[in-house]
C-alpha cells in the first residue's frame, strides 16, 4: 500500500545549502538565488504528476525553466553529460536553486543494453562527475536512453546508486514536432503518472504553457520524481514508471 506519509522533497544537504549565481538573458547582472526548502505534499490524496524532461540542457530549457517557475510547477531533467557546457551550466545551477531534481541520461545517449559493463560504468559515472563538478549533487535516479534496459544496466545502476525512472505517459514529442499534438497527449496524464518531455525541442517549449495549464485547472500539482515516491525508498537498480502505472498493475492482478 502507499504511504500517507508527507512527500518530503529531494533531501540531498547540498540541493538544500547551495547558494548559486545564475546569469540569465535580460537580468539587470548577477542575483542569488537560494534553494528551496522541502514541500510537503501528500501525492498519496493530492493529484500529482511528474514531468520529466530528457536530453538537456539546450537552447529551450531557459524557457522551459521560465514556464514552469510561473505555473510553481517542478520537474525531474535527466541530463546528458556531454551537454554540460560552460555556456549550459548556469541552467543546471538553476534548476537545482529552483527545486527541480536532476537525474542522470548517460554521458551520450547510448542504448545501454549495447554496451559493455566497462563502459556502461564510464557512461554513467562520467556524466555523474560533469553534473556534481557544476551543482554540488549527487544524482540518485537515472533514464536509460530509449528506455532500452536489461540486468547489465540493472546491475550497473545499482552499484552507481541509481534507480532506474521510466515513464507512464510518453507525449512522442521526440516524433512529432507538433506542440498542439504534445499538450493534448500530456493531457490525458493520470493521478501519479510520469511524463516524458524533452526540453531539446522547440515544439515542446511552445507545448508546455498550454499542458500546464490544462492539467492545473484539473488540479494537479507538478512534483519531482522522489516527491511523486514520497517517503518510499527508491531502490538503486530497480525500474520504476510511475505510481499510476503500479496502480493499474494492482488493480489488474489477481
Amino acid at each position: 500500500m502507499r504511504s500517507s506519509a508527507p512527500v518530503r522533497a529531494v533531501s540531498d544537504p547540498a540541493l538544500l545549502a547551495l547558494r548559486v549565481i545564475v546569469q540569465q538573458p535580460g537580468w539587470p547582472g548577477s542575483r542569488p538565488i537560494v534553494a528551496p526548502g522541502d514541500r510537503s505534499i501528500r501525492c498519496a490524496q493530492a493529484k500529482c504528476v511528474a514531468l520529466t524532461f530528457d536530453d538537456g540542457p539546450f537552447d529551450y530549457t531557459g524557457t522551459v525553466l521560465d514556464t514552469l517557475a510561473r505555473h510553481n510547477a517542478r520537474a525531474t531533467f535527466f541530463v546528458v553529460g556531454q551537454m554540460v557546457t560552460p555556456l549550459t551550466s548556469p541552467l543546471l545551477r538553476r534548476m537545482v536553486a529552483e527545486g527541480h531534481q536532476l537525474g542522470n541520461h548517460s554521458w551520450d545517449h547510448p542504448p545501454l543494453t549495447s554496451l559493455s559493463h566497462d563502459t556502461l560504468r564510464a557512461q554513467l559515472e562520467r556524466t555523474q562527475q560533469a553534473v556534481r563538478s557544476v551543482t554540488g549533487i549527487t544524482m540518485r535516479l537515472m533514464r536509460p536512453p530509449y528506455g532500452a534496459t536489461d540486468g547489465k544496466v540493472a546491475e550497473e545502476t545499482g552499484k552507481a546508486g541509481l534507480a532506474q525512472i521510466m515513464w507512464d505517459l510518453d507525449t512522442l514529442d521526440w516524433r512529432d514536432r507538433n506542440s498542439a499534438l504534445v499538450a493534448r497527449r500530456a493531457s490525458a496524464a493520470r493521478p501519479g503518472s510520469v511524463v516524458l518531455l524533452h526540453d531539446i525541442h522547440k515544439t515542446t517549449m511552445e507545448a508546455l504553457p498550454h499542458l500546464l495549464a490544462d492539467l492545473s485547472a484539473k488540479g494537479y500539482t507538478f512534483v519531482t520524481v522522489s516527491e511523486l515516491y514520497g517517503a518510499r525508498e527508491l531502490v538503486p537498480g530497480k525500474r520504476y514508471a510511475g505510481e499510476a502505472e503500479e496502480r493499474q498493475e494492482q488493480s489488474t492482478s489477481p
